[in-house]
């Protein structure tokens, strides 16, 4: 069996770069942010919400991912992206759908 090896916390902001302006993106900084206001849970998270079973079932170890893998916090994530058009992210927000969708 190889040696375990010793991964470091996360530290600072993590980016994350999201191709397409559309409804998936958009969605996913909404949750992001609506969790960090405490106005949702990050229900179907894998690594928010999601486990990990630890030896055998029998025994019962069975801990939330993020407690045993050093990854960023929600409050660590910060968004980028581009789409093919010109509107931004929060504009598209601001009229109620998504920013790639054309009104034409």
């Amino acid at each position: 069996m190889p040696t375990p090896v010793n991964i470091a916390p996360a530290q600072g902001k993590l980016g994350v770069l999201l191709v397409g302006l559309g409804a998936v993106s958009t969605t996913t900084i909404a949750g992001v942010l609506a969790i960090r206001k405490g106005l949702s849970q990050p229900i179907g998270s894998l690594t928010q919400m999601g486990t990990i079973r630890l030896g055998k079932r029998t025994e019962g170890r069975s801990p939330k991912i993020n407690e045993v893998v050093p990854l960023s916090g929600l409050d660590d994530l910060v968004f980028g992206g581009w789409d093919i058009f010109q509107e931004d992210c929060y504009s598209g927000f601001a009229r109620g759908r998504p920013s790639s969708i054309s009104t034409t």
